[in-house]
């Protein structure tokens, strides 16, 4: 029987990458075996052919790179920018032998591909949900790749007070529970939720969405239970070197709107909070073109920026 979630995958997705001018291309980053897919750029400029710089789009937890960005690359293509596109560790064809889970392991895995594919001057990475986390990570570990940040629903960090209002708000007992549904109501419920406007989610749409995009299932709940900082051992935001967008949807159900407000006051002068009015938590799916036009004029003003 047809999947239909595959189908869209293989297909629909493949079609907007390969729309943008991309391909996917799968590397070993270190010396273990770790296995990191990205969708690249087909062809390289030469360097006296670039006027942009690169940018680097990390996606969240309920899907892989081009699942949740296939509305984004095409438009930034467009405009000139070279995107990637990399599918996390344990998420799409990324795998690893490694017992590592931790943000700061995704952030050096995708570091470590960017370099394979020429990528080693600055870039921006835009980061969604956990995503963010990651983008985040990789602006403190590596400041002199990473040229600015873009984070959508995500903070720098994900304290167990944020877990524990995540879980009240949606009824659940487990983050396990919300972001790794065993059950077709599960996947309902992590789908709606995460729009404004809550779609008509069909029951095979989302039992193919089970069998699909919930795999290594064990690996990814031990990374959400590595994600939790417990509050004593929270830290202050650090001072980030990057100006930072923070693009967040008015109506965000899993990070709101105030902790994108919270996070611009801790972050200070160098991060700028612009909503997205009519929009959950996947507004870059939902308000494609808001969501891109304002990531444009981000990415704009950090291209000029460096040539004055």
């Amino acid at each position: 029987m047809v999947n239909f979630v595959q189908v869209i995958r293989d297909h629909f997705v493949d079609r907007l990458a390969k729309g943008a001018g991309l391909r996917q291309h799968a590397m070993t980053v270190d010396e273990a075996g770790t296995i990191m897919t990205f969708w690249v750029p087909r062809y390289k400029k030469a360097p006296e052919e670039k006027k942009k710089h690169a940018v680097v789009l990390v996606h969240g937890f309920a899907g892989d790179g081009m699942m949740t960005w296939g509305f984004q690359v095409g438009a930034l293509a467009k405009h000139g920018y070279d995107v990637y596109v990399p599918d996390l560790v344990h998420f799409g064809g990324s795998t690893s032998p490694l017992p590592d889970r931790t943000v700061g392991f995704q952030a050096r895995c995708i570091v470590a591909g960017l370099r394979q594919v020429g990528v080693v001057e600055q870039c921006t990475v835009v980061g969604f949900s956990y995503g963010g986390l990651v983008a985040f990570e990789m602006a403190t570990m590596y400041p002199g790749l990473v040229r600015s940040v873009v984070v959508s629903g995500a903070a720098v960090s994900y304290t167990a007070a944020m877990n524990d209002a995540l879980l009240a708000r949606f009824g659940v007992a487990s983050i396990r529970e919300l972001m790794l549904p065993e059950t077709l109501a599960g996947v309902t419920r992590l789908l709606t939720t995460a729009f404004y406007k809550k779609p008509w989610l069909p029951r095979r749409l989302a039992k193919d969405f089970l069998k699909v995009m919930c795999s290594n299932r064990e690996e990814r709940a031990e990374m959400l239970e590595d994600t939790i900082i417990r509050d004593k051992a929270a830290l202050p935001a650090p001072v980030f070197q990057q100006n930072i967008l923070l693009l967040w949807a008015e109506h965000d159900n899993f990070f709101p709107i105030e902790i994108g407000k919270k996070l611009k006051e801790e972050l200070g002068e160098k991060a700028t909070l612009r909503t997205i009015r009519k929009a959950g938590h996947l507004a870059n799916l939902e308000r494609p073109c808001v969501y891109n036009r304002c990531l444009k004029n981000f990415l704009d003003h950090v291209t000029l920026s460096e040539l004055t």
